[in-house]
C-alpha cells in the first residue's frame, strides 16, 4: 500500500526519465488522471492513455524528450504538500515556479488547477507539486 500516491506518481515519472524510458505506467486515480491532463496541456508529456482493467486502471504516459540533446522536457518534479505537512495557499500567496517558467498544481474547490488558473479564478487550495 502506498501512503502518498501523488509522491509515488511523481517518483515513477522521475525514475522513468532518469532511465530514459519512453513510456511509464502508473496506477490510476481521478486525481492522477487530472494531473496527467494538466501535464499534457502544458506540454510536459507527449501523450497519455487511460486504460481500465478489472481493478484500478492504468495511466500510460509517453514521456517527452528534446530530440537533439535527449534531455527530458520535465527538469524537476517536486512534491510540495505531504500527508504529514499539508501546504495551503491563498490566491495572493501562490508562488511562481522558476520565475514563471514552471507550473504549480493545486487542488482547489474548483478542481485541480495550475497556479495561473487558480489565480485567474481567485481561488486558493492545497499546493500538490511544482514542475519545471
Amino acid at each position: 500500500m502506498v501512503t502518498d500516491p501523488i509522491a509515488d506518481y511523481l517518483t515513477r515519472i522521475r525514475n522513468a526519465q532518469m532511465a530514459q524510458h519512453r513510456i511509464v505506467e502508473i496506477p490510476a486515480s481521478n486525481l492522477k488522471k487530472r494531473i496527467t491532463e494538466i501535464l499534457y496541456d502544458q506540454g510536459y508529456i507527449l501523450k497519455y492513455k487511460f486504460e481500465d482493467d478489472s481493478k484500478q486502471g492504468l495511466i500510460k504516459i509517453a514521456l517527452k524528450y528534446d530530440p537533439s540533446t535527449k534531455q527530458p522536457a520535465i527538469r524537476s518534479l517536486d512534491r510540495i504538500s505531504r500527508p504529514g505537512l499539508r501546504q495551503y495557499a491563498k490566491p495572493a500567496e501562490i508562488k511562481r515556479v522558476s520565475n514563471g517558467l514552471g507550473i504549480a498544481i493545486l487542488s482547489t474547490s474548483k478542481g485541480v488547477l495550475t497556479d495561473k488558473q487558480a489565480k485567474a479564478n481567485n481561488v486558493g487550495g492545497e499546493v500538490l507539486c511544482s514542475i519545471s
